[in-house]
């Protein structure tokens, strides 16, 4: 299985992992603030379809890393993003909103898969504008998921903001092959 994401449609980008389980414990890295702050971002999550999910993107709290000055709110104040829950199926799925730029909104689904003593993941992330926005979103989550497993596994996490650019600009790559 390749960390890569691959390109479904469109505008939609998929990620799979292969993550230690039990399922429990990769749902709580999903759905509990501090768990997720942790690899993703912190934030309270309503258990709900409907739900608010009230994310802050604090990179400080997943790498001692410095970011590059483009992102460096993220690391020292956060940066807070709002969504809804679109799908909620404790143990199996969750479905949010994504904020994207001016009122545009994308969905993010993670999707598990009990396989013995792992679990799949399966990250779908729909509805975004162009081939920039998908290899933005592509580079994130490739590194993010990369520090999940890094913590379910009980691994000091991998770099992040040392990978970050070399990361996108080979989405990038990869998506201006793309038709269209």
């Amino acid at each position: 299985m390749s960390e890569y994401g691959t390109v479904l449609e469109s505008g939609a980008v998929r990620f799979e992992r292969l993550l230690p389980g039990p399922v429990e414990r990769v749902w709580a890295y999903l759905t509990e603030s501090d768990k997720r702050g942790t690899w993703l971002a912190s934030g309270k999550l309503e258990p709900r379809v409907g739900g608010t999910v009230d994310l802050l993107f604090k990179h400080s709290q997943i790498t001692s890393e410095r970011p590059p000055e483009r992102y460096r709110e993220m690391n020292d104040n956060g940066w807070p993003s709002r969504g809804t829950v679109t799908r909620y199926e404790p143990m199996r799925a969750l479905a949010m909103t994504w904020p994207g730029e001016g009122d545009a909104s994308s969905e993010v689904t993670f999707e598990l898969t009990p396989e013995g003593d792992r679990v799949r993941l399966v990250l779908t992330h729909r509805k975004l504008a162009d081939k920039a926005e998908m290899a933005n979103v592509s580079g994130g989550w490739h590194l993010h998921l990369g520090i999940l497993e890094d913590r379910l596994a009980g691994d000091p996490p991998r770099g992040f903001w040392s990978r970050h650019a070399a990361i996108e600009a080979d989405y990038a790559a990869r998506y201006a092959k793309l038709p269209g």
